[in-house]
């Protein structure tokens, strides 16, 4: 029998069904690209800048707005390529080394909303000790594991995925999605559907879960103290909404590779892409506009701009 080398260099043939259309996906994207980076780094830049704003809720929404403006830096760019001049190839190592980064980066986004659950449980459940549980030295106890658990999850199954044997090398994906690259290879791939199984469980669904018996605990407390309920909800209301849409996209993401009955590949590729790019674009604005302290800093920010914009052609 004739030994079949493995694949080393792969063709991201995500939405090839729009055909001559396919260039205009350049637009959307594009323009959602701009909104992540913009209202990303104008979240972080005013929560950092702003010392009324170094309290652990704020640090905490920038630190996820971090995130958020890494994470479509490591595939949209290459999407964006893609769309105008039909750049599609990348290497086993290239897609290797972007599968770990933008799973790696995507599993803050629970992991993110985990740490603010517990930090609205300190703020209304033990409010006298909230400074002290929420210092930076007794919060990295919450900290450290989580983080410890997606770096393994996430390392486990890349590293299984590189050392499959590819016999086809047309991935339908604008980037390198673990399922859509473990599905190119020969032979039996159980073990990688264990692995990224596992971590789908003890990652996004384990903090969900979490941040569920925090929210009931909260609420519960809140039920008995009536005289904290209006602020309480408002400051909780927030982070549901981010949830909400997360855990929505996720799941269907999720689903949109485990049923493929009359489920197109095109439709695939989007909920897949969204999953990732719309809470980058949507959750900063949400932060932005609900919570006073920034929204308020971020008027004046942009205010403060505009003028300068303004009086410097005159100079």
């Amino acid at each position: 029998m004739q030994n079949v080398s493995s694949h080393k260099h792969f063709i991201l043939n995500g939405f090839e069904e729009l055909g001559e259309l396919r260039p205009v996906l350049f637009v959307p994207f594009f323009l959602m690209f701009i909104v992540a980076v913009l209202a990303n780094s104008l979240l972080v830049y005013v929560v950092f800048s702003q010392k009324s704003l170094h309290q652990p809720m704020s640090i905490l929404i920038a630190s996820m707005a971090c995130v958020e403006l890494c994470l479509p830096v490591f595939f949209v760019p290459n999407m964006l390529l893609s769309f105008l001049f039909d750049w599609k190839g990348i290497s086993l190592i290239g897609c290797l080394v972007q599968m770990h980064f933008i799973h790696f980066f995507g599993a803050f986004q629970t992991t993110f909303l985990v740490w603010m659950a517990l930090d609205r449980y300190f703020a209304i459940c033990s409010p006298l000790y909230y400074h002290e549980l929420m210092a930076l030295q007794r919060f990295l106890k919450f900290i450290i594991p989580l983080a410890v658990r997606n770096m393994l999850f996430i390392t486990l199954f890349v590293s299984l995925a590189g050392k499959l044997s590819f016999c086809r090398n047309v991935m339908s994906h604008c980037f390198c999605e673990h399922m859509a690259l473990v599905e190119l290879a020969c032979g039996s791939t159980a073990i990688n559907s264990l692995a990224g199984l596992m971590a789908i469980f003890f990652i996004p669904v384990f903090d969900f879960f979490l941040i569920t018996a925090s929210y009931i605990v909260i609420f519960s407390s809140v039920l008995r103290s009536s005289s904290s309920g209006v602020k309480a909800l408002h400051t909780c209301i927030t982070h549901i909404i981010v949830l909400t849409f997360s855990l929505t996209l996720a799941l269907i993401a999720f689903l949109s590779y485990r049923i493929r009955n009359g489920l197109p590949a095109a439709v695939r590729v989007f909920f897949s892409t969204m999953y990732l790019l719309f809470p980058s674009c949507f959750n900063p604005i949400i932060y932005g506009i609900r919570t006073s302290e920034i929204r308020q800093h971020v008027l004046k920010t942009l205010t403060a701009w505009t003028h300068f914009v303004q009086v410097v052609p005159y100079h």
